[in-house]
């Protein structure tokens, strides 16, 4: 996914002079075409993650449209003051990307991981929070980010995710992207573990004979709220799926809208992280099993929500 960044911020670097990347002392090798085409426009920032999103807040205020690039608890956690104040407090068109999100750097530790981003940034005014599922999602969500006015929040992979999508979706900001229809389970997929929810998908059908509706939820904040209403009514469950803590991420977000509306005929069924820091470095889909995310996870989980809403058991 983050090639697929580099590259299509280079390309729209190349058509809108007002695009401005800002690094935080990470993939300099990554964005050398960017440098050549546009030396200008490029700013390794160090490892001075406050002042880069400052800087963007400055640009931004002159009618550029800059991006700011690093790993993901460095561009949240570290600067959660900066974000507040200098970009929501003035709506201001700063783009900041938070690149191996949840635990894709799972190899080095909990330093590096991050899956509390979107419970913290979710409540900030005006940020608009996004996980695209792959690299097309990524190429289509930076178009839209750049038609978009206010701050966004994109949380992206690393490196190696499974491509979905033969090319880039339509990407609209504020509206699911959906992949397969279904009318007994709908499972909701945010960010780059897309893939594993297919997976999912595919041993309900066959193992259990279910009518799995799947859809891609790039846009965390705002919810796609038409998406929600139709979901709820239709299904028998709806699963959300992240790599994200269940503490304040997508399914906290749907369960908030659920408890404001009238009784729904599905269930609301939520996959993501433990409350925990997983103290052990490991491979990717080791470290989502360590933590409750696996394809064996959403596929019981959402077994058991079926078997008590089937049973008449209060939810």
């Amino acid at each position: 996914m983050r090639n697929a960044f580099a590259a299509e911020i280079t390309a729209l670097a190349d058509v809108d002079p007002r695009v401005v990347l800002l690094s935080g002392d990470i993939g300099n090798r990554l964005f050398d075409k960017f440098k050549e085409r546009h030396p200008a426009r490029f700013f390794n920032c160090g490892v001075a993650e406050a002042n880069m999103i400052t800087m963007g807040a400055g640009m931004a205020r002159t009618g550029l449209r800059p991006v700011a690039y690093t790993i993901a608890p460095f561009i949240t956690a570290r600067v959660i003051e900066q974000i507040r104040v200098d970009l929501c407090y003035h709506n201001l068109g700063v783009t900041f990307v938070g690149v191996g999100a949840g635990l894709g750097y799972s190899e080095l530790g909990p330093t590096h991981h991050s899956c509390e981003d979107v419970a913290m940034l979710r409540a900030l005014p005006n940020l608009t929070v996004l996980a695209p599922a792959d690299a097309p999602e990524v190429r289509s969500g930076l178009r839209a980010v750049l038609a978009h006015d206010g701050p966004v929040y994109m949380r992206i992979g690393k490196k190696g995710e499974p491509v979905i999508h033969p090319e880039p979706p339509p990407f609209t900001i504020g509206r699911v992207i959906p992949l397969r229809e279904g009318e007994d389970v709908c499972l909701v997929s945010t960010g780059a573990i897309l893939k594993d929810v297919l997976e999912a998908a595919d041993r309900l059908t066959v193992e259990d004979g279910l009518s799995v509706r799947v859809v891609s939820m790039p846009t965390i904040k705002p919810l796609d709220t038409a998406f929600l209403a139709d979901a709820f009514a239709r299904h028998r469950v709806v699963t959300t799926v992240e790599e994200h803590s269940l503490i304040g991420g997508l399914g906290s977000a749907l369960a908030e809208w659920l408890v404001d509306q009238a009784p729904q005929r599905a269930a609301l069924c939520r996959v993501g992280g433990k409350d925990t820091f997983l103290k052990v470095c490991a491979e990717l889909h080791t470290a989502r099993a360590l933590l409750g995310m696996s394809v064996d996870d959403m596929v019981e989980r959402t077994r058991a929500v079926l078997a008590r809403t089937s049973a008449g058991v209060a939810r």
